[in-house]
């Protein structure tokens, strides 16, 4: 097992990794919408935007990308977010990727949604 880290995405705020990577896939720890200065929007639509930029860098840094994803594991802190959610994911991951969709009591740090996923290791 090899541990992923990148600079370009939310550093881990607990002790894990960013992602993990073993055999041909790669697993990455929940990914929240923390942009760049390292601040949450209150909005649905950005938040998930970022998460969606944050998750691509963390696949990137493991080798892998976005189209690589089979499964993502999504949390929403209010699943009336639903419908938003459901619009930005789908220009991201339109290769249409296994997904499970809980509505979640509480996120870190406040946050509306997180999303973690499964992906293969591009081959060389």
């Amino acid at each position: 097992m090899e541990s992923v880290n990148t600079l370009k995405a939310p550093q881990a705020i607990g002790p894990y990794s960013q992602a993990i990577i073993s055999g041909n896939f790669v697993f990455t720890s929940g990914q929240l919408g923390i942009d760049e200065n390292g601040t949450l929007s209150k909005d649905i639509a950005k938040q998930t935007e970022t998460a969606l930029k944050n998750l691509s860098e963390v696949l990137k840094a493991a080798g892998s990308s976005l189209s690589n994803v089979v499964k993502t594991t999504c949390f929403l802190a209010d699943i009336n977010d639903f419908a938003v959610f459901n619009e930005i994911y789908g220009k991201y991951l339109n290769n249409k990727p296994a997904r499970s969709l809980f509505e979640a009591a509480a996120l870190p740090k406040g946050a509306l949604v997180e999303i973690e996923a499964i992906a293969e290791i591009q081959k060389q």
